[in-house]
């Protein structure tokens, strides 16, 4: 089990980078900044990251982490459970957040990432499950970049437009537009 302080250290560096996500674009968020937000020395941060791209990885990371996918024996169930936590994840802050929304070029740049992590995480778990008995012959790459790239694309259209729907309605949505391009949904 990690370190508590180290945990918080890290908690404390992702709510800071999170914070200033909201204040201003992301690219123009400096280290230095995030530091100064947290409270956290420049080698403290250095001992954990590289830069603000391997802290905000860390942050996607650890929710996707928090998705269990032992229950599933189907592959496509398991492909596509990170979405309803994120969803919910996301929710949870868009309806609670102090302060202003996430400037738009922030949120852009950080679903960016988010849609680079799923689409090799779901690439690994297409290959270890799907190759060896799909028929399929798209490549299991190209179709974790279509998962996750619809995901991506669905949570901007989701943000975007303020829609009202739940997260739960929202995941029913990208279900309808993924599971066809799953060999198992055939």
């Amino acid at each position: 089990m990690p370190d508590r302080r180290v945990q918080r250290t890290k908690a404390s560096l992702r709510n800071a980078l999170i914070g200033l996500a909201r204040e201003k674009p992301y690219p123009a968020i400096a280290v230095k900044e995030i530091l100064e937000r947290a409270n956290v020395g420049r080698s403290t941060f250095y001992t954990h990251f590289s830069d603000k791209d391997e802290l905000l990885d860390s942050g996607i990371r650890e929710i996707l982490a928090g998705v269990d996918l032992r229950g599933s024996r189907d592959a496509g169930a398991r492909a596509l459970a990170f979405a309803l936590p994120i969803l919910k994840y996301v929710d949870e802050h868009r309806r609670h957040a102090e302060g202003p929304k996430m400037a738009r070029q922030s949120r852009l740049a950080m679903h960016a990432h988010l849609e680079h992590l799923l689409s090799d995480r779901i690439a690994e778990d297409i290959a270890d499950s799907w190759t060896k008995t799909s028929s399929t012959d798209i490549p299991p790459q190209l179709l974790a970049r279509h998962i996750a790239g619809t995901f991506v694309l669905l949570l901007n259209w989701w943000i975007d437009t303020e829609s009202p729907l739940t997260p739960a309605e929202v995941d029913a949505r990208f279900r309808a537009l993924v599971l066809p391009a799953l060999p198992t949904a055939r």
